[in-house]
């Protein structure tokens, strides 16, 4: 095993978290710290990486390549979930030490995500990979319920004051509009089943041969119906979409077409897809970020 490298946050992650970011200052330490416990020897940092972790491509005391993954919160919530899934249609977990929020995982291609398709061909292969992910939240021999995933009801009530709090005026109506539908939506909820959570085509990964070609990473997981995880989905390539003539209807066409190709409904879809882009909306403006907070509000009024 060599030496610590220099770790240097990729901008993405720094501009996320805040330069002075505690996390931040700990990052190096917490590097060394997995290095050492897995026997590890690192190679380069991922960039431009995630908004809220830190990947190294690092290779095992037997030569193998992994990837180390830093997580500023919720490893333990992605460990569970990748354990559950066993590397059926994601990325294998090989170890894990939540406490530090250290992840070693099975390296995949970091740099070919289905966003390297064609949209039509991307939507189609995230929607198969989406679907294997769709399981009981409890192991098989485990009682139904116990798991220790949080809810979309409780995930999802987090953000309420937010979006009360950050919509601008002008749009008022619209996030009057998701809340209503959050609590119908919640109210008659059809299933409970192991979620991704932030699913998109990013965050679906080409693996080696052996293993399926596109393996999901990055959950943050939930526990809740299928209509939310796939809403998301929906709003892919957003920038592209709204740089096109039409793009209300193909947006609309969007739900429909996703709803139908996994069998969930086509109004629960709609209604946790205008949530969820109002949500983010309110988060975006909350952070600074005007101008996507008012193109996410603007998707929703889509539909």
């Amino acid at each position: 095993m060599t030496s610590a490298p220099h770790v240097e946050p990729p901008q993405r992650l720094v501009r996320f978290l805040g330069a002075d970011s505690p996390w931040l200052a700990r990052l190096p330490g917490l590097v060394r710290a997995s290095l050492e416990r897995w026997e590890l020897t690192a190679e380069r940092v991922v960039s431009p990486g995630g908004r809220g972790s830190l990947v190294v491509l690092v290779r095992r005391a037997d030569g193998s390549p992994a990837a180390l993954k830093l997580r500023a919160v919720g490893a333990a919530d992605e460990a569970a979930a990748l354990s559950r899934w066993e590397g059926h249609g994601a990325v294998r977990l090989l170890d894990a030490a939540p406490e530090d929020g250290a992840l070693l995982l099975e390296r995949l291609h970091a740099d070919v995500s289905l966003r390297s398709l064609p949209d039509a061909k991307a939507t189609l292969e995230a929607v198969s990979a989406l679907h294997r992910l769709w399981v009981s939240p409890s192991p098989p021999g485990v009682p139904d319920g116990e798991h220790p995933f949080t809810g979309v009801e409780e995930h999802t009530g987090r953000a309420v004051e937010g979006i009360r709090a950050h919509v601008p005026e002008e749009a008022r109506p619209l996030a009057d509009e998701a809340l209503a539908l959050r609590s119908e939506l919640l109210a008659d909820a059809p299933e409970d089943v192991l979620l991704h959570g932030d699913f998109r085509q990013g965050t679906v990964l080409s693996g080696d041969p052996g293993r399926a070609h596109w393996l999901v990473v990055g959950p943050d997981p939930l526990v809740g119906e299928r209509a939310y995880d796939l809403a998301r989905l929906v709003r892919d390539r957003l920038h592209d979409l709204a740089a096109g003539s039409g793009a209300p209807a193909i947006a609309r066409r969007r739900v429909a077409k996703l709803a139908n190709s996994l069998e969930v409904d086509r109004d629960r879809l709609r209604g946790w897809s205008l949530y969820r882009a109002v949500e983010s909306g309110a988060r975006h403006i909350a952070a600074g970020d005007r101008a996507d907070g008012e193109a996410l509000l603007e998707f929703a009024g889509w539909l």
